[in-house]
């Protein structure tokens, strides 16, 4: 069987840059995919810290050249970085600029926002039409809206182009921009309708990709159902209901090298399923990093998350008193809507010693909550598929979770029936109310009082394949049919 060749098209990449799970997706899936006779390369801007990593590479090669590219020159480079096959957009009047990739210092959206992430599809169109010597993808794989244009360069071009699949990660991004920058977007005048770009009077980037990608996969099978309800949606079911046929779910994973408890070297203390007691150690270092009483008979609850209603954060919020109920301590990273921010910050200091609060993201600090919680939060009112629960697993750290999305194709819940069926990993509510997380909070503290049922969940938790495996090769299989089909 021939090796697959596969761009993938995305507007940011683990280890290199990363604001959410995207980017873990990003830098995971070459790697597993590799396992399955697939080459994966992937296209990704050239930030500033990407140039950086790339500029430590044994071995840069400039493989073509823009002249004008929206407003600039671009050179694109090929590289090896951080383990990872790349091509890089070198353009520095769209990258070249600090922080975060999509917003400036203040939080607003950078103003050429359209037309940078337009120069991310346009090269990933040009790639995909082999622009690069030596590597002709069979298949462009684009992620959110960010590379979103990509599959409608491709599709009104006229050349013969390779198979097409996108993916949605969150269907609440959706770039939407003013229909009066077509040409400036330079589309043709005919993609303005409801079969091209065209998405309630605006240019629609995601919407463009749902349209005209050849298939169209979501990051759970759950979240794929829930999309094409007129709620779930977002003002989108219809054309994904429309297109079900080439619509699914395929369930992310995690990179299991990096999210390991054994060897994990941003941890205090390595364990694993067989050694659960040994996770003691990271919690008592969690404890005194949050400044929160070391009690090692305390049940702590951790939250690694995006504070957003969305998230469910402000029912975290509301259900801190029945958290401290039961003798627990709430430890919390993240960062995100300002009210939520300010009510955890009051919530630290009504509570000192059994709260903590840590505003902003920090990697290793992830991985400390993960080994040092009993419980993570992950109310989420709607959840993709979330990466959050999926350490946390690995971890140890019981999840309690909503019963939506990626959620509820990951958790087992442990109800009476699964306790005695043996097979409980975490403890699922539904719906997504404050009262109905209030209970499992309960609930969850009675599991934890019985150590040997609490024992046995963080086993069948830590014992939970997480991995790229199975979703690796459900996407091969994609790929390779898709290869048949335009093929045939």
């Amino acid at each position: 069987m021939a090796t697959t060749k596969v761009l993938s098209v995305v507007s940011e990449i683990y280890p290199l840059i990363k604001t959410g799970g995207l980017a873990d997706v990003a830098g995971a899936l070459p790697g597993a995919l590799a396992a399955e006779d697939v080459e994966m390369r992937t296209l990704v801007p050239g930030y500033p810290a990407v140039m950086t990593a790339l500029a430590e590479a044994e071995k840069v090669e400039k493989v073509f050249r823009l002249k004008d590219l929206f407003g600039g020159p671009a050179v694109v480079l090929a590289g090896r970085a951080k383990g990872l096959d790349l091509f890089v957009l070198d353009a520095p009047h769209l990258f070249d600029r600090p922080g975060n990739p999509y917003h400036d210092g203040d939080g607003e959206d950078w103003p050429d926002n359209p037309f940078r992430f337009a120069a991310l599809a346009r090269v990933g169109a040009e790639i995909g039409f082999g622009a690069i010597k030596g590597f002709r993808p069979d298949v462009v794989h684009t992620h959110d809206w960010q590379a979103g244009l990509t599959p409608a360069y491709l599709e009104y071009d006229g050349r013969p182009r390779p198979g097409t699949v996108a993916t949605v990660h969150n269907l609440a991004f959706q770039g939407q921009y003013p229909k009066d920058m077509l040409a400036d977007l330079r589309l043709p005048p005919h993609a303005w309708g409801v079969d091209g770009v065209e998405y309630y009077d605006t240019i629609g980037f995601l919407k463009s990709a749902l349209r005209m990608s050849d298939r169209v996969t979501t990051v759970s099978p759950t979240y794929a159902a829930e999309i094409r309800s007129g709620e779930g949606g977002m003002g989108l079911s219809g054309l994904l209901a429309g297109r079900a046929g080439v619509v699914s779910g395929i369930l992310n994973g995690i990179d299991t090298d990096v999210w390991d408890p054994a060897d994990d070297p941003l941890i205090a203390g390595h364990y694993d399923a067989s050694t659960p007691s040994s996770r003691r150690t990271n919690k008592s270092a969690l404890q005194k990093r949050f400044g929160i009483k070391v009690d090692r008979r305390a049940m702590v609850f951790g939250v690694v998350s995006r504070l957003s209603w969305q998230k469910g954060l402000d029912m975290v919020l509301e259900g801190i008193e029945t958290i401290l109920s039961v003798g627990g301590q709430l430890v919390l990273l993240g960062s995100g809507d300002r009210e939520l921010v300010d009510g955890f910050r009051h919530a630290a200091a009504a509570h000192p010693g059994r709260v903590g609060v840590m505003i902003g993201y920090d990697e290793s600090l992830a991985h400390q909550v993960q080994a040092g919680s009993d419980a993570l939060l992950v109310p989420s009112r709607f959840e993709p598929c979330g990466l959050t629960q999926l350490c946390a697993l690995r971890y140890g750290a019981i999840p309690i979770v909503t019963r939506v999305g990626g959620l509820a194709d990951t958790i087992i819940d442990a109800n009476e029936m699964a306790l005695e069926a043996g097979v409980g990993t975490g403890v699922m509510f539904t719906p997504p109310h404050a009262d109905m997380f209030r209970a499992a909070i309960l609930r969850a503290a009675d599991l934890y009082r019985d150590g040997a049922t609490w024992r046995r969940l963080m086993k069948n938790a830590m014992r939970t394949d997480v991995s790229w495996r199975r979703s690796a090769a459900r996407y091969a299989k994609l790929y390779r049919d898709l290869v048949t089909e335009r093929n045939a």
